[in-house]
């Protein structure tokens, strides 16, 4: 049997990221996604690597294995990335976006904005049951306004995101939410009954924290929202017939088509609708001089492919209109695939069972049980870059060890999506804060302190541990023991 590397040599790699994504935050910027943090996650996965056959004669077959698998696990992210750049481009240069920043800065007024985007997020990601896809679509509508209000980035995408991940969190449509209650073996409905306990107060606060904020920002000054909202009708056709892509779309989620259909017949119809009402646009971008097929077929390519920039009289809303097509999430592609390397390493080499197990030695009231399911989950998401695969660990790590204590399931399956689902997004690297910065074009660490929901949930979590409140700790009888080893012995098998 392999010896298993130590806890303190197993936190070598994590100080070696931590380390180097700090020295390239710091040289780099913005700019470190597009090459020198996945160049440390790479040089981290080597040293990992490198720990565990030299020391620990791990053979390369079994790194190999874990990176394929990993690797494999996120493709159809990869491919949702993909159709998601150009979904976000078509329905730019289509007038979608721009159609319904134009309607809704008339609408939702500046003092409730953040409230009302908090809560347009939370609908429409409980509906779909997905934090991509509302991100993806409306929370693109919703940076806009917000930008064209005069509201920091990093407040906007905060309450976009916070609102997202509350549906991502409780969907029964979710597959975190699904994936959650299936690993801890908890029936779903009640797993989502139980999570309520800890997500709607935190909901609350952050619909306090927002409304408090709101209602500070200068909404006088509406000179501002004037000038966009005319650049915006001078530069495209707006009409309510392009509100069509948005409300077909949200039919498909409702009959819930999966996301990758949804997406792709969504592109396809702002496509179609780019070439109906926005011809000049896209002869624009093709660099034609004279409007035909080949400049109308040129340009609607380039716009889902690549990279687009049209001249306004107005500098944020030029901002605002660029997009990136496919090629924008090439990056982000890139980094995913080295996370995934990283992640494949630390579970091949046995480092991860060894940190986690750290968590164990702490784990006897019940606050102390929570807190350390919480850390590890935090943790997880830290070093795997993924909650998919952070909630499965967290599940199987922790399963055992809530039935010997006689916990229920669904404290574990509430515990685990309290500290994983809504923390993904706050990481860097991890596929989610990836995701997320680069569809909303802001920084992971400039919106991670505007993302009060997803700050304050696993702080609840172990808030309502401490008090105790709606936790059941049952006796272990003998035939608690006899099911126990029984269920344990069938699942092994």
């Amino acid at each position: 049997m392999k010896k298993a590397p130590s806890p303190l040599i197993s936190l070598l790699p994590i100080v070696v990221l931590v380390i180097l994504l700090f020295a390239t935050i710091r040289v780099f910027g913005s700019d470190a996604l597009n090459g020198g943090s996945q160049i440390s996650l790479l040089t981290t996965t080597a040293i990992c690597i490198l720990i565990g056959m030299a020391f620990y004669k791990i053979p390369w077959k079994d790194y190999e294995l874990a990176i394929t698998n990993n690797v494999a696990g996120v493709t159809t992210a990869i491919i949702i990335l993909l159709i998601i750049g150009a979904l976000s481009g078509i329905w730019m240069i289509s007038g979608v976006v721009p159609t319904l920043i134009y309607y809704g800065m008339q609408i939702i007024h500046p003092s409730f904005f953040l409230t009302s985007t908090c809560i347009i997020c939370v609908l429409i990601s409980v509906m779909t049951g997905s934090s991509w896809t509302t991100i993806a679509t409306i929370g693109i509508a919703l940076m806009g306004i917000g930008k064209a209000q005069g509201f920091e980035e990093g407040w906007i995408a905060g309450a976009i995101i916070s609102g997202a991940y509350f549906g991502d969190k409780v969907s029964p449509l979710s597959e975190t939410t699904i994936l959650a209650a299936s690993v801890t073996d908890t029936p779903l409905f009640r797993h989502i009954r139980y999570m309520m306990i800890t997500t709607v107060p935190s909901l609350i606060i952050t619909l306090i924290i927002f409304t408090v904020a709101g209602l500070s920002h200068d909404a006088s000054n509406t000179q501002h929202i004037a000038e966009v909202a005319a650049a915006l009708n001078e530069k495209f056709h707006i009409t309510p017939w392009l509100l069509i892509i948005p409300i077909a779309t949200g039919i498909l989620i409702a009959r819930k088509v999966p996301s990758i259909i949804t997406l792709f017949l969504s592109t396809l119809l702002a496509g179609i609708f780019a070439l109906i009402f926005q011809p000049d646009l896209l002869r624009e971008i093709s660099g034609a001089a004279v409007s035909n097929f080949d400049s109308l077929f040129k340009g609607l390519m380039m716009t889902i492919y690549g990279k687009t920039s049209l001249q306004t009289d107005n500098a944020v809303l030029t901002d605002l209109i660029a997009t990136r097509g496919m090629s924008g999430m090439m990056n982000t592609i890139w980094l995913i695939l080295c996370a995934m390397c990283f992640g494949g390493a630390m579970t091949a080499s046995g480092m991860l069972g060894s940190i986690t197990s750290l968590f164990v030695r702490f784990m006897k009231k019940t606050v102390s049980v929570v807190s350390a399911t919480v850390c590890s989950g935090l943790f997880l998401n830290l070093a795997t870059a993924d909650q998919y695969i952070s909630i499965i660990l967290t599940g199987n790590m922790f399963r055992d060890i809530y039935a010997k204590k006689g916990y229920e399931s669904c404290l574990l399956s509430r515990t685990t999506e309290d500290s994983v689902t809504v923390t993904s997004v706050l990481i860097p690297w991890n596929t989610c804060g990836m995701t997320q910065a680069t569809i909303l074009s802001v920084p992971t660490l400039v919106y991670l302190p505007y993302c009060f929901f997803n700050i304050i949930s696993p702080l609840m979590s172990i808030a309502v541990a401490a008090i105790g409140y709606k936790i059941v700790k049952r006796p272990l009888t003998i035939c608690h023991t006899l099911f126990f080893c029984n269920k344990r012995t069938t699942y092994y098998t």
